[in-house]
């Protein structure tokens, strides 16, 4: 009966919102947003979020909601939290070097060999080809994500992770699709000391971060764990809501390494909105604000929840879209336990900032939309419960497959070789080199060169396959099936969680 009654309440709630939003959709905001986040932290199971939402060179909301660690209720989320804020920092990059080109310092038309001498692709001539343009808007020929295996959360340095991308066999000829490349972005942000003789951290810090007031905003992603204000990373790990340590991304920090508060990054969408003003002081030249938001690429043209069919563009360092009779300009951001969004409508003096700590929700981005449409006088779509919805549905898909996968386990199915076949050292040419060595009873452990903190238990399927669990929840569960030549293992695919990439990995057997 109580979770009858409580359905009940539900649907009414709904139906009295949708209803009175509909009526007079301007009072959205003021009347009804709390009561939206909040329920929407319960249902997405979020521990923390910080929304801002400027309007017309003012503040509208900024607040913080829930909590910055599971388990800690008095440790409130505020609007000096700090948050990692992962792709939104390629906005930051792409605009230092915009800022650069105005300097005359460079252009962003110039090759990158002029700068970085050793820089090169697989193919020699894209390489000698390829321009700074090229390396922020994502069109080198790569797939989305290709690479970032390798590259992610790993010990790997700035010169390293560049070097490795010339091994990189590139999926598409040169300049002829999108594909979504984060160590192009590093790559970008590594000729900022060969022509402003600093660091891209210290550049970011002495030209965009203290001109705008951004005092808190940390460059380095090494820095958010000694900082005292910070929200904690969380994900779902067998289906817990658990804080996770955070991630190192400073080898890939031109990509994704900034951590801010949606304090700071008011001021930053503030700049943006004004064209690069702060009062009546020009802190970023607009020439480099406007070179960002011209488009670059096409990326896709997508049907909207509202029924409109919307292109989908990349310009540098942002997405460019239309909706509702709007240009929006937009990113994402997400790394392990935190994911966000970062909105400018221009035409209409309207930004949208939203943080959160789990990288196990789409709120950042149903909640965009649902006060995108206030502002537009669109009807309310409760875009929140249509995207839970859906998460529900793909997790309790990837659930019953993983449950497989654990129910044969139990079946203590016997591997095709004798399990010290499978150990040994394996090789992969972009990765570098994986090692697998024996666990308790028939498991094996795989660890990884560049992963120090990582590694995944092995369990038996039968045959030559393993059931593998990382134990970096980001990477998944899922399953390696090893090679066999006569009697002889050859080999083994790899394969993590899209969110990290899309493709496998064949590790060769070296000993």
């Amino acid at each position: 009966m109580k979770r009858f009654l409580a359905a009940v309440f539900t649907c009414l709630f709904l139906s009295n919102l949708s209803n009175a939003q509909n009526v007079n959709r301007s009072r959205f905001i003021p009347d009804s947003l709390d009561q939206y986040i909040n329920r929407a932290l319960t249902n997405w199971r979020i521990p923390g979020v910080a929304v801002c939402i400027v309007k017309d060179n003012r503040i509208v909301l900024m607040k913080g909601y829930g909590i910055k660690e599971l388990g800690l209720p008095d440790q409130k989320v505020d609007e000096s939290t700090l948050f990692m804020i992962g792709s939104n920092t390629k906005a930051f990059t792409a605009t230092a070097l915009a800022m650069l080109q105005e300097d005359k310092k460079l252009s962003l038309d110039d090759h990158v060999t002029k700068y970085l001498p050793n820089f090169k692709l697989e193919n020699k001539l894209a390489a000698e080809q390829t321009t700074l343009r090229d390396l922020l808007c994502h069109r080198l020929g790569f797939k989305t994500f290709q690479g970032d295996f390798a590259f992610y959360n790993s010990k790997l340095t700035r010169a390293q992770i560049i070097d490795k991308l010339g091994g990189l066999k590139a999926t598409y000829p040169f300049r002829t699709k999108w594909g979504y490349t984060n160590a192009a972005f590093l790559t970008a942000g590594e000729v900022i000391p060969k022509v402003a003789d600093k660091s891209w951290e210290a550049y970011l810090k002495e030209k965009i971060f203290a001109p705008l007031g951004m005092s808190n905003t940390l460059a380095l992603s090494a820095d958010l764990p000694k900082s005292f204000n910070k929200a904690v990373p969380h994900t779902l790990i067998d289906e817990r809501l658990s804080a996770v340590p955070y991630a190192q991304m400073d080898g890939m920090a031109a990509a994704m390494s900034i951590s801010s508060s949606i304090s700071d990054m008011s001021k930053w969408v503030l700049a943006q909105l004004n064209n690069g003003k702060v009062g009546v002081k020009q802190v970023i030249p607009e020439g480099a604000i406007l070179e960002t938001r011209k488009p670059q690429d096409f990326v896709a043209s997508k049907r909207h929840l509202n029924g409109e069919t919307n292109y989908e563009l990349y310009g540098l360092g942002w997405f460019l879209q239309d909706y509702s009779g709007h240009r929006i300009i937009m990113h994402d951001g997400g790394v392990t336990g935190f994911v966000s969004s970062v909105t400018l409508v221009p035409q209409d003096n309207l930004g949208i900032i939203i943080l959160t700590n789990t990288d196990q929700n789409a709120l950042y981005e149903a909640l965009r939309w649902e006060i995108m449409d206030a502002y537009f006088k669109q009807p309310f779509r409760n875009y929140s419960e249509t995207y839970l919805a859906n998460f529900k549905k793909n997790a309790a898909d990837e659930q019953r497959v993983v449950k497989k996968l654990k129910d044969s386990v139990l079946l203590n199915l016997r591997p095709a070789m004798a399990i010290n076949s499978y150990t040994g050292k394996y090789h992969h040419e972009l990765y570098g080199n994986l090692e697998i060595i024996r666990g308790e009873n028939n498991d094996l452990e795989a660890r990884f060169e560049h992963h120090n903190r990582m590694f995944v238990k092995l369990q038996p399927l039968g045959g030559n396959r393993f059931f593998a669990n990382f134990s970096d929840p980001i990477y998944g569960k899922t399953v390696f099936p090893f090679t066999v030549q006569g009697n002889k293992v050859t080999g083994v695919k790899i394969k993590v969680a899209d969110f990290v990439e899309t493709d496998p990995y064949i590790f060769k057997k070296i000993n």
